[in-house]
């Protein structure tokens, strides 16, 4: 599993979350825990954690998040798995654009989302347990990324 060059740089301890964190200090502890599931599990399937923090910053992307993809991708060093941060990347094969596609789609238009969609998925060759997983990380970049803009406005600035 491989772990963030600081455990401590993460969105959940940033100035914007630092009052909250003081009063709410378990949600946060919790959310960064279910980060660390997402984005470094025990069993990573065909998404390894590299890859899953380039899409993480793809998503946060996608969201107007710079400063959260900014911290996904900062640990990302493969400069093929570093292009798929950048939302105009399509994915290098078949498989990984299908997926791309798939999760630019639950990012930001999940009503959206067809059960054709999966069908697609598995079609190019992704595991059942592997679109659970991809659902998982697109699911909690959802909560993080709402989170975010949430304590932003709470704090004045725009999200």
């Amino acid at each position: 599993m491989v772990q963030p060059v600081n455990p401590e740089a993460s969105p959940w301890i940033g100035a914007a979350a630092s009052a909250a964190a003081q009063s709410r200090s378990a949600i946060f502890e919790m959310s960064r825990h279910a980060e660390s599931a997402v984005i470094d599990p025990r069993d990573a399937g065909g998404f390894p954690s590299g890859w899953r923090r380039a899409v993480a910053a793809r998503i946060a992307t996608l969201n107007a998040l710079p400063e959260l993809a900014a911290h996904y991708l900062g640990s990302v060093t493969d400069p093929a798995l570093r292009g798929l941060a950048d939302p105009a990347e399509t994915g290098r094969e078949p498989r990984e654009r299908c997926v791309i596609s798939f999760m630019d789609r639950v990012a930001t238009q999940p009503r959206a989302v067809q059960a054709e969609e999966i069908e697609e998925l598995k079609a190019a060759g992704v595991a059942e347990a592997d679109i659970v997983r991809l659902c998982e990380l697109n699911a909690f970049m959802s909560y993080q990324c709402r989170v975010l803009a949430g304590l932003a406005v709470l704090k004045g600035a725009s999200a």
